[in-house]
């Protein structure tokens, strides 16, 4: 596995794999990897991608004042280890300055998908996100790229940004992966510590109480909704931000008459500020 730190060395390695006439597949990370990530390595590799390729940056862009990127968990020689083991040829490890050049000013924005749920809460985030991926893609060139579905927002704001730019890579999103007791992974579970671990199990607590109901034949989002919050506002230290329940190709809140439907929750416990989601199709009862 070889490492590069600056975007002609990254083109260069994917171009010499595209030369090679093999299939390169991305997994752009911020670091502090987990069980989740590596799944995304295994995906590009499952997808046919002869030659797999991560990133690792924390990106300011998509931080907002106050929010918590000076202390967003980093650790590298580990993440390196991970993806080693995992397979991975090569890790793109710029540092702000490669990313955003003296003199950068020009963004990518995404209307539509990015309204409303982390885009409300979040200001400015999303723009980031297109922003720096736009660029990590323009800059390894992959074949595949690869999104975890926790992030279910950014992957739908990922999927219109290619689509309305044009770009030549396809978006594939991945599985949420869980913890034994069904937390879903993520970087930010690193700040829960004691009854803060226990009681972020509010949220798959409430969308497990809303996949219940659905499963006895319930279709009315807003029933689904009520349950799910019901249980995440039983517990006292979850601070809810929000649970709705939207399209899952579209994020709109107009659902269609199949009453397929993603069910998206946001809350804080402790200092970590948590998101989940699950999406719920089937036939009534």
């Amino acid at each position: 596995m070889v490492t590069v730190r600056h975007p002609e060395s990254m083109r260069a390695w994917s171009g010499a794999r595209r030369a090679e006439g093999k299939r390169v597949g991305f997994v752009p990370t911020m670091g502090y990897l987990h069980e989740g990530h590596t799944s995304l390595v295994r995906i590009a590799k499952e997808m046919g991608c002869e030659a797999v390729a991560a990133s690792i940056f924390v990106n300011p862009t998509q931080f907002g004042p106050g929010e918590d990127y000076e202390k967003y968990p980093r650790n590298e020689e580990r993440d390196l280890a991970m993806l080693s083991a995992a397979g991975v040829g090569a890790v793109f490890l710029p540092g702000a300055k490669e990313m955003y050049p003296e003199g950068h000013q020009t963004h990518v924005e995404v209307t539509g998908v990015s309204q409303g749920l982390c885009g409300a809460i979040r200001p400015g985030h999303f723009r980031g996100v297109a922003t720096v991926v736009a660029k990590l893609l323009l800059i390894a060139r992959p074949h595949v790229a690869v999104f975890g579905e926790k992030d279910y927002q950014q992957l739908a704001v990922i999927r219109a940004m290619v689509r309305d730019l044009g770009l030549d890579v396809e978006i594939a999103g991945a599985p949420i992966v869980r913890e034994p007791d069904g937390l879903a992974m993520s970087s930010r579970n690193k700040y829960l510590e004691g009854e803060d671990r226990r009681a972020a199990l509010c949220l798959y607590n409430g969308l497990c109480a809303a996949r219940d109901l659905y499963e006895t034949g319930v279709r009315v989002p807003e029933k689904l909704v009520n349950v799910a919050r019901a249980k995440i506002l039983s517990e006292p230290r979850a601070k809810l931000e929000y649970v709705e329940a939207r399209d899952p190709e579209t994020l709109s809140p107009s659902l269609s008459a199949s009453g397929r439907m993603t069910i998206l929750v946001a809350a804080r416990v402790g200092p970590a500020r948590l998101i989940d989601n699950i999406t719920l199709e089937g036939k009534a009862a």
